[in-house]
């Protein structure tokens, strides 16, 4: 009798909701909603102003914006500041996302194991990820004087003379590259070796059991495994070239002679110093097809050079 009650109960109204198909699509729009608005308010409404004014200029400072089509772009195109800084963000990304990668997936096949010694070190590489930018920039600004600077010291002890690490055009770029591979590996190492501990047991053990030495493991195992991962950390990697500049700032300026003058400083120059809104929205525009160009290029090779792992 029991039995014939419940099943005589109307199911709730939520669950015939969700029975039409169109009541399904409202109610899965119903929940995104949230997600949609915030992603409308900061991604999309941000980007739909800056096209706007790209396409824009201002006759005299303070004056009414005006139309003029691409002229900024042009202007962009043509400015041989703007090429420098393409030049130098593309050396910046090569030169220190696939560094900081390698090291932080060697730190994490060599930390992988839970122990005592490895946690203590594990807490090591992290340190400089808890580092603000800007305090990060300026312990480096110390070891980079020249002649007096903790680099230059003990150079000095071994009878040898570096370079002005900051004020040579050659150099001064490889020295901020150096302080963004000591700043982000320890952070790409976290989702390593949260990836590594995601790789079945049995599959090592089954390479193992085939003969397979480290190297071929690495290779046929353990990358393919980590390819999500790596995809991801490299999304972040190159997001992360077109978005930091602090130590442009504190270290260089842009300097010397635009050595180390980076996308992103340059829209600040164009925005800030020379009050030129239109074109400075033209090479934030110019930056974000960048990075959307390098994210796709990158994990395109990804996967045509990692298979699927076998299961």
């Amino acid at each position: 009798m029991a039995d014939t009650i419940i099943a005589s109960r109307p199911a709730p109204a939520w669950r015939l909701a969700i029975r039409h198909p169109r009541r399904k699509t409202l109610v899965a729009f119903g929940l995104l909603a949230p997600s949609l608005v915030l992603l409308a308010l900061f991604t999309y409404w941000p980007i739909i102003q800056l096209t706007w004014q790209s396409l824009h200029g201002q006759q005299r400072v303070g004056g009414p914006q005006v139309y003029t089509g691409l002229k900024n772009f042009a202007d962009l195109l043509a400015d041989p500041a703007f090429r420098k800084a393409l030049v130098n963000n593309l050396i910046y990304a090569f030169g220190t996302v696939l560094p900081s990668l390698v090291l932080a997936l060697g730190f994490a096949l060599a930390l992988a194991r839970s122990n005592r010694i490895n946690t203590v070190l594990r807490s090591l590489f992290f340190l400089p990820v808890l580092l603000p930018l800007v305090a990060a920039a300026s312990i480096f600004l110390f070891l980079f004087l020249p002649n007096v600077g903790l680099l230059d010291h003990y150079l000095a002890k071994l009878a040898l003379s570096g370079p002005n690490w900051l004020g040579d055009p050659d150099v001064a770029l490889w020295s901020i590259m150096a302080l963004t591979i000591w700043k982000n590996a320890g952070y790409y190492m976290l989702f390593f070796l949260a990836g590594l501990q995601a790789i079945p047991a049995d599959a090592n053990e089954a390479a193992i059991l085939e003969g397979a030495n480290p190297w071929q493991r690495l290779r046929y195992v353990t990358l393919p495994y980590l390819k999500p991962t790596i995809g991801f950390v490299l999304v972040i990697g190159l997001t992360n070239v077109v978005t930091q500049v602090d130590h442009v700032f504190v270290l260089t300026k842009g300097g010397p002679a635009d050595a180390t003058n980076l996308l992103l400083f340059y829209v600040y120059q164009q925005a800030v110093e020379n009050y030129e809104p239109g074109r400075a929205a033209a090479g934030s525009l110019a930056m974000l097809g960048l990075l959307l160009a390098l994210t796709a290029a990158s994990l395109r090779t990804l996967e045509r050079s990692f298979g699927e792992p076998e299961s």
